[in-house]
């Protein structure tokens, strides 16, 4: 049997257009971009369609977005890239942005969370993407019109029914959410049948049983698994570097949903070039956090000791997040404005120079890995029932199980 690649990427937004790149595109930015991308040794590239941009009225995708999509692709497979296709993104690095005719101005919003649509921070909220009629009939209408017209394109390398999706809507229950990846997965299928889809789930999905999104419920539609895992986010864990929970985080939903699992989401914000790591005090959404920041070298040095764990334990691969910390011009704009750790998640520098964890990705990405059975010490034995009942609880032990398994296996 041929050796299967473990993937290797970055979550993509322009270091100097961030969310606001579809309304203000620039081919030569993203050659630039995708050259630098592909010289790191990288091959997969995951890209939003910002849901109030491609689809300004419900009824139709705007042309020009979609014009602009098949340039992104032919530039990904001029270097040889192939992308991760996110539709409905509304929640993004801080914000909701919702489109501008599921908005409802008078509403009383749901969460305390920045929103934006028509590239303007608005007031209100707006209506539910998994039950509204005329969200769910744009859906439908975005996945016909994408994937029909890109499905034969060589650059499409899956297919992703959005970003961390709870964070914009909740389905009404588990069975309405399963129900929901159903049709979508079925209404992509019935036009390609080639590539897999997918949802980017984050580590919610394990931790919190009410938003809807089950992993093994909703896994078990999709052709292939995800997460998106941070540790520096876990208040139960002593270490924001703690290199073992990322890969964990896979070993767990592999062992929920059944199938093995790609690290879609993985990463830190870092410290100013020469500064050591520290907890820094933040705004974000208008209220006082705290949000821990890695030296580079500290955040090269976890990259280092994350991305063998992923191999070892069998994850399918891994996509960081993101390609690049913000320019200065975008600082007084959201997300850089409103959520201020995120413009320093990049992988290279506002003037375009490399972090050194990007050199980490490129030594890494030069050993060729590739994707492993997933170990004995790896497998986590636990019911999706089970687990649910008590999510948070059993993930802390679960997580104290797995490092005890590998502890023991390395002897």
């Amino acid at each position: 049997m041929n050796a299967v690649p473990f993937i290797l990427g970055v979550n993509y937004w322009p270091r100097r257009k961030a969310m606001y790149w579809w309304s203000d595109f620039d081919a030569g930015e993203v050659r630039e971009e995708f050259a630098l991308i592909r010289s790191l040794g990288l091959q997969v590239v995951r890209v939003f369609l910002l849901w109030d941009d491609f689809q300004p009225t419900p009824d139709a995708v705007d042309s020009t977005a979609l014009a602009n999509l098949v340039t992104v692709c032919d530039i990904a497979a001029e270097h040889g890239l192939g992308l991760d296709v996110t539709f409905f993104t509304g929640h993004m690095s801080g914000p909701n942005w919702t489109p501008r005719w599921l908005h409802e101005p008078n509403a009383v919003p749901s969460e305390n969370r920045v929103l934006m649509s028509g590239g303007q921070i608005v007031p209100g909220w707006y209506r539910n993407a998994f039950t509204d009629p005329i969200a769910l009939a744009a859906e439908r209408l975005q996945l016909q019109t994408v994937v029909g017209a890109l499905k034969d394109h060589p650059a499409i390398w899956m297919w992703n029914l959005g970003n961390e999706s709870d964070l914009f809507s909740i389905p009404p229950s588990a069975a309405s959410g399963r129900a929901w990846v159903r049709d979508h997965v079925a209404a992509i299928r019935a036009i390609d049948p080639a590539h897999p889809v997918t949802l980017g789930l984050h580590s919610a999905s394990l931790l919190d049983a009410r938003i809807g999104l089950p992993i093994d419920q909703v896994y078990a539609e999709t052709d292939i698994g995800v997460m998106h895992s941070y540790p520096m986010y876990m208040n139960f864990l002593s270490n924001p570097l703690d290199p073992d929970w990322v890969p964990f985080t896979c070993a767990l939903s592999a062992a929920l949903s059944g199938k093995p699992i790609l690290m879609e989401e993985f990463g830190g914000c870092t410290a100013a070039p020469g500064q050591d790591s520290h907890i820094m005090k933040t705004m974000l959404d208008g209220e006082s956090r705290t949000q821990f920041m890695a030296s580079e070298d500290d955040l090269a040095a976890y990259f280092e000791a994350v991305l063998p764990r992923l191999v070892e334990n069998g994850s399918t691969g891994a996509i960081t997040w993101c390609f690049a910390d913000y320019h200065e011009s975008l600082w007084d704009r959201p997300p850089c404005s409103t959520s201020v750790h995120e413009r320093f998640f990049g992988l290279v520098r506002p003037d375009g120079s490399l972090k050194p964890h990007a050199e980490v990705i490129r030594a890494f990405a030069a050993t060729q890995p590739t994707v492993r059975a997933i170990p004995a010490w790896a497998k986590l034995a636990i019911a999706p029932d089970e687990f649910y009942a008590d999510p948070t609880q059993n993930t802390i032990a679960l997580y104290h199980t797995y490092l005890a398994q590998k502890a023991a296996a390395t002897v």
